[in-house]
């Protein structure tokens, strides 16, 4: 028997090399190069189809195409449907990923019920109007018990335990449903390669495939993605780019909070937010979730501010506290939470320099409450007022946000969207509101004082009026 070849495949991009190299020669990424069994050409059907595509296509200005909105398809969860822009498009892949235990099967779940239930109400049932989970790392048993324990209730939700690609293939082809759940990508497998699940080539090809027949059939088809420990996708880069969304799952398996959010959407916009709540029945929308972002204190207390920020296209508010205190140590620890770590430091310099607030001798923790992730530089003069509060154990005062951006010559950059930030403050009960000058309003927000500033240490000046 002749022996198998083999190569070492990056798992980032894709490319090959005949031996092992620490860094990948394509994109640079270390580490990343893994052996794998090289695989024979792939079957007909990819030059079937190939030759179908070139029979249909054909040139056309860009001026003659006419652009029409996808239908959309609501899951019944709404913080689900704002992530996907709306909901479900015919013939869209979504790839979700998270860690293991945080909700992914529970959410897809709970969707895929209220899919099925809104298809067996239609007046007249048709062809294609079936919901399908395939579960490739559960059997039969364990979801309906898992269903049973969510209390969802009875629907035709279709329901294939398998991992063979070829035989989920054949089942999609003949049901034709209108959604589609592959749980997960990892445990799936094509007999046409010889590598195990979950290998570059087999994550590859069977995103592949699977992608193709959704785009021919009109099949709304979500794959469900393992994440590695640094918290991204797992398997070739290439998947990312393969499919029209990319959703992750985060949050804390130690806190009932999930969120979900967008780093890609071909059918809607990116970034966008979705807040969950786990319960005894499964996850549950937060309407309002700048509430779990806010404490409650039961009076003010120092190295708190609340900041405005903005996720997609709806705004949080979001409470950043610090903690400055005298280091007992030759080297002060710099620890963020939530937020950016290098832009911490950058900021203790630009207050030292333009502010003269010196913080060389002290220990700075920040956090974002609520487990939150904020990464836009919006937070920076959130982040600045908190140390400063802290630093002098004077609370800010109530009522009080902000948000802006600060350079390193110490001014304060606007932000985007800087009026829908400070109406969703005041809607909240907040009456004060500190902002870059280029974010004032031009019409006064009814019970809102907004204080436009320029520089960092008119920022402060503004402050210490304040309390």
């Amino acid at each position: 028997m002749a022996r198998s070849k083999t190569a070492f495949v990056c798992t980032e991009c894709g490319a090959q090399a005949l031996r092992w190299q620490g860094q990948c020669p394509q994109c640079q990424a270390w580490n990343t190069m893994v052996e794998s069994v090289l695989e024979p050409a792939a079957p007909a059907a990819g030059s079937r189809f190939a030759a179908l595509a070139g029979e249909t296509s054909r040139l056309q200005p860009l001026s003659a195409l006419e652009p029409r909105e996808e239908p959309r398809q609501p899951t019944g969860l709404d913080e689900f449907d704002r992530v996907l822009g709306g909901g479900l498009v015919a013939g869209g892949v979504v790839l979700i990923g998270g860690d293991p235990g945080i909700g992914k099967s529970t959410l897809l779940l709970q969707a895929l019920s209220n899919l099925a239930e809104l298809s067996a109400q239609g007046s007249k049932a048709r062809a294609g109007s079936g919901v399908i989970y395939v579960s490739g790392e559960e059997s039969g048993e364990q979801v309906a018990l898992r269903a049973q324990r969510l209390q969802l209730p009875p629907s035709p939700l279709q329901m294939l335990a398998e991992i063979n690609l070829e035989r989920i293939l054949h089942t999609l082809r003949e049901a034709r449903p209108r959604v589609a759940v592959i749980d997960s990508i990892q445990t799936v497998y094509s007999e046409t390669l010889q590598s195990a699940p979950g290998s570059v080539a087999q994550v590859r090809e069977c995103a592949a495939q699977l992608t193709r027949f959704a785009k021919q059939s009109g099949t709304s088809l979500i794959l469900v993605g393992h994440v590695t420990k640094d918290g991204t996708l797992a398997g070739p880069r290439v998947l990312e780019h393969i499919v029209d969304t990319v959703l992750y799952f985060e949050g804390d398996t130690h806190s009932s909070f999930r969120l979900v959010r967008a780093f890609k959407n071909r059918f809607g916009a990116v970034n966008e937010l979705g807040v969950f709540a786990m319960t005894e029945r499964g996850l549950r929308g937060v309407s309002n979730p700048s509430a779990i972002f806010l404490s409650q204190h039961s009076q003010q207390v120092a190295g708190s501010c609340v900041l405005i920020t903005q996720e997609g296209t709806r705004p949080l508010l979001v409470e950043i506290q610090a903690l400055v205190d005298a280091s007992q140590s030759p080297n002060p620890r710099r620890l963020s939470v939530g937020l950016e770590q290098t832009r911490l430091a950058m900021l203790l310099a630009v207050m030292h320099r333009h502010a003269g607030v010196v913080c060389f001798d002290q220990d700075v923790f920040v956090n974002a409450v609520g487990g939150v992730k904020i990464t836009e530089p919006a937070a920076d003069l959130a982040i600045l007022f908190a140390i400063v509060s802290s630093l002098r154990d004077r609370p800010l005062k109530r009522g009080l946000a902000v948000f802006g951006e600060v350079g390193l010559a110490g001014e304060i950059r606007p932000a985007p969207r800087g009026q829908e930030r400070l109406k969703e403050a005041a809607k909240l009960g907040f009456d004060t509101a500190i902002v870059p000058r280029a974010n004032a309003p031009k019409h006064a927000i009814e019970g809102m004082r907004v204080i436009a500033v320029e520089r960092v240490e008119e920022a402060l000046e503004m402050l210490r009026e304040l309390e």
